[in-house]
């Protein structure tokens, strides 16, 4: 069989899709709707037997109600293919890496649910957290929902349920006195990045990633906002920062020393070849050292944005949507940071007699008042 000419020319039911490399496949499916999916092949001759394949498969299941074998390899492949540019590549893999091993080679019609709770134990045991194994469960929940949705692949989610618990994660967060001295402590290092990384982070609430791959086209000093696309953010939908006063000293900052070091560098935080940022572990290290400040991580610069909020009498439906959350839930962590506004909430109540309330004080409370 030919191959096709790239730029999107189909010859009979391969082709090549704009903007991917592999090889493309169109058929019909057993309820007779037509199907694109990726093969995950650039050999033409591996893609052509796969696509005879998933033919086959149709047609037994169209005369004969046989269901299509479906491999978790094969589910995996076209998904990542599929959500390419949507999702975290680095994060997939490393989920990747241990469910590979696990679950390669089977039918995704006879995985279990007793399965997939062996495999979350087996992990823990391994010495891997909750958080971690959950990810790795959902990433498989997310590619059969994906396969049933978009490509009409009759499977069971077997992962429903399967979830560990999760503790309450870490909230470590800093004053204003001690994120002060980080940021002084930033300043003396040998990385020119760290200081205003550091004060964006803690004034804007953003993500390490959602930092390390900031751009300037996604920047707008003027209006005072950084816009985010679905793949930039970890809820996967399009949203924007605001920009306070300080966070926007930092990206000027920023641009100042872009624009002498590497002026055609796409990204906010580049070294001086205009490459990004790749990691602060060290200088950040380093900085939290000086500054006399122990057991804490970039990604606590966020807590802090959000516990200052909160302190500061930020309502938390607020601050839940200054942090991008999903749910107001995952903002609750932060309540017990406001216990006086509580109190306040509740001495409304003494404010003013409640309807159908005289105000007096009942007979038996009095007497025991008294006594």
């Amino acid at each position: 069989m030919p191959q096709p000419e790239r730029g999107g020319h189909r010859e009979g039911r391969l082709f090549y899709r704009n903007g991917s490399s592999k090889i493309w496949a169109q058929y019909y499916d057993a309820d007779g709707r037509r199907r694109r999916r990726s093969t995950g092949q650039t050999d033409w001759d591996r893609a052509a037997a796969l696509l005879r394949q998933w033919e086959q498969d149709a047609f037994l299941g169209r005369h004969f109600a046989v269901p299509a074998a479906r491999t978790f390899d094969e589910l995996m492949v076209a998904f990542l293919e599929d959500t390419a540019g949507e999702r975290d590549p680095k994060r997939d893999n490393l989920c990747l890496r241990h469910l590979y091993p696990a679950f390669s080679g089977r039918d995704l019609h006879g995985l279990t649910s007793a399965e997939i709770r062996r495999y979350a134990r087996q992990r823990q045991r391994a010495g891997a957290a909750a958080s971690t194994v959950n990810k790795e469960i959902g990433l498989l929940s997310k590619a059969i929902n994906h396969a049933r949705l978009e490509w009409g692949w009759e499977l069971p989610n077997p992962t429903s349920g399967c979830r560990l618990p999760e503790p309450e994660g870490r909230l470590r967060w800093l004053t204003k006195a001690e994120a002060a001295r980080l940021i002084e402590a930033a300043g003396r290092t040998r990385a020119p990045h760290l200081a205003d990384l550091i004060r964006l982070g803690l004034y804007t609430g953003m993500r390490r990633g959602e930092l390390f791959r900031l751009e300037w086209r996604r920047v707008d000093l003027q209006q005072g906002l950084v816009f985010l696309d679905p793949g930039h953010q970890k809820n996967r939908r399009r949203g924007s920062v605001p920009l306070n006063a300080t966070a926007r000293a930092a990206l000027v900052s920023r641009r100042q020393w872009v624009a002498e070091h590497c002026p055609d560098s796409p990204w906010v935080f580049a070294k001086k070849d205009g490459e990004p940022l790749g990691d602060v572990k060290n200088g950040f290290a380093s900085a939290c050292k000086a500054a006399g400040i122990v057991d804490f991580r970039i990604h606590d610069l966020r807590h802090t944005f959000a516990s200052w909020l909160v302190m500061s009498g930020v309502p938390l439906y607020e601050v839940r949507d200054l942090l991008r959350h999903r749910s107001i839930t995952q903002t609750e962590r932060y309540a017990h940071l406001a216990p006086d506004r509580l109190a306040a909430a509740a001495a409304v109540l003494d404010g003013e007699p409640a309807a159908g309330d005289t105000g007096a004080a009942p007979a038996e409370v009095v007497a025991l008042a008294q006594n």
